[in-house]
């Protein structure tokens, strides 16, 4: 079997460098401590989340839609700082990315679904810059994984060929729609899975 050079990785943040900055588990945690309707929540949330991570809602205006559209005994500088606390990384998995990148002397490219703000947060206090040269963020860029213009973009401000990239996430559809595009797909469950798929690839460790 041929091995691709592979000169560009493709990074997913939530779920592979960090834990999900805003996800089913954390909002279950804010209604029980906030005292909301954890049902209105959630259906408020999935109605309007997609708008606020494609770049067009700033946060104060997703949580106006979905937390305070009606008066609460909380401030909402509070329920962000809740929020946000929520995110923990994943040090094994930015160490081993490190490492690859020094070793190889690869671009890394981030290429995640975020809202402005958590994803400002988050690339600032784990200091996801020393990892990552680029973040082609859904908030930046105006698209949303699994839409394919988001994966194009990233080629084009990598000036990388699909078959000089590999892309690791946690979520199959996302790894599915990149590989149409000829993207090498890693489906990350664990550290010493993707170790030893990018070692696959040619990336060794």
């Amino acid at each position: 079997m041929n091995v691709p050079q592979i000169s560009t990785l493709f990074l997913d943040i939530g779920g592979v460098l960090l834990t999900n900055g805003w996800d089913r588990t954390a909002r279950q945690q804010a209604a029980e401590h906030f005292q909301l309707d954890h049902a209105d929540l959630e259906e408020r949330h999935h109605l309007t989340y997609d708008t606020y991570e494609a770049g067009k809602l700033s946060l104060a205006e997703y949580l106006r839609r979905v937390v305070f559209y009606q008066q609460r005994p909380f401030s909402m500088d509070t329920f962000k700082e809740f929020m946000l606390s929520r995110s923990q990384s994943f040090p094994e998995t930015i160490q081993l990315i490190q490492a690859i990148k020094k070793k190889y002397r690869i671009m890394t490219v981030a290429v995640n679904n975020e809202g402005r703000e958590i994803n400002d947060y988050r690339i600032r206090t784990f200091q996801l810059n020393e990892t990552i040269d680029t973040f082609v963020s859904s908030c930046y860029v105006h698209y949303r994984k699994p839409d394919l213009d988001i994966y194009r973009i990233a080629l084009d401000i990598a000036q990388a060929q699909p078959e000089a990239v590999a892309y690791i996430d946690d979520r199959a559809l996302f790894i599915e729609v990149a590989g149409s595009l000829g993207i090498h797909g890693i489906l990350h469950t664990d550290v010493a899975t993707t170790r030893g798929r990018l070692a696959e690839l040619g990336l060794k460790i």
